[in-house]
């Protein structure tokens, strides 16, 4: 059987898949929990979404729409991530005993309770937003740039 570049490139969408939330665990871990990484890389996948959408779509609406559901996909693996990094510290804020100061999360507001939910919320609920909208805009960057110079290539 002989491979286009077409067929080579998008692949299948579940190794795609598989293969982000390896690499988005790599990135987790060399964070240490902080997902900065996950963040910057929403660039990087924002550029194989358009391309690969590209690729397979017929019009540059309907790769756009493939695009948003790529960024809920990879924003959805970071939620998964996160929630698995930071539970652990979730069911100590319910318990009036424990000293939250002491659990190693950066103080960031004046009470340790109140620092360590505004660091949850931060992990758990900014984080993926802002790989969602990161995604995108390296998607619609992509487009416009291979817009202006001509070079979008849809499916016939």
């Amino acid at each position: 059987m002989n491979h286009t570049t077409r067929q080579t490139f998008g692949q299948h969408w579940l190794g795609a898949l598989i293969a982000y939330v390896l690499l988005d665990g790599l990135m987790v871990a060399a964070g240490m929990g902080v997902p900065a990484f996950c963040i910057l890389a929403g660039f990087g996948v924002g550029w194989f979404g358009a391309r690969r959408a590209e690729f397979f779509l017929r019009e540059v609406g309907a790769a756009m729409r493939r695009v948003v559901r790529y960024a809920l996909v990879t924003s959805g693996v970071t939620l998964g991530l996160m929630s698995a990094v930071w539970w652990p510290f979730i069911p100590p804020l319910f318990d009036p005993v424990i000293d939250c100061g002491s659990m190693g999360v950066p103080l960031i507001l004046y009470d340790p309770r109140l620092s360590l939910i505004g660091w949850l919320v931060g992990m758990l609920i900014i984080t993926p937003l802002l790989q969602f909208l990161v995604t995108l805009a390296g998607a619609y960057l992509t487009f416009a740039v291979r817009l202006r110079r001509n070079w979008l290539k849809f499916r016939e």
